[in-house]
């Protein structure tokens, strides 16, 4: 998992100017590389409680969502587009990393994503 973290994600930042017709190439690429990025975000996450949680978390919240994702996330503008990706990553999170928190209270890990989500 760490390997694929370090060596097969790549989603590179573009100007604004060439990812905003989405049908460039720069925009269709982008965008493959996001949702493959969540899809690996989602299938690390699913070793919780197999594999120790501070390595799925490690792997997962630290390295893939706030160095990746979020990225991705703060560069699209606000709309639809940015609302299915939001709800996509948040359905990979395991319910039970949040049952025993408080409420307005969040992972340390996902504080940037949910000020995202804030915002």
């Amino acid at each position: 998992m760490k390997k694929s973290v370090e060596e097969d994600v790549f989603i590179p930042l573009y100007p604004k100017s060439a990812v905003e017709d989405k049908s460039s190439p720069c925009s269709k690429f982008q965008e493959r590389q996001f949702w493959s990025a969540v899809k690996l975000l989602s299938n690390i996450l699913l070793w919780d409680g197999i594999v120790p949680e501070d390595t799925v978390c490690d792997l997962g919240l630290s390295k893939l969502l706030n160095r990746y994702l979020l990225l991705n996330l703060l560069n699209t503008p606000p709309g639809p587009d940015n609302i299915e990706k939001c709800n996509k990553v948040v359905s990979c999170l395991p319910e039970r990393w949040f049952r025993d928190l408080k409420s307005g209270s969040t992972l340390p890990q996902l504080t940037n994503f949910s000020q995202h989500l804030l915002h």
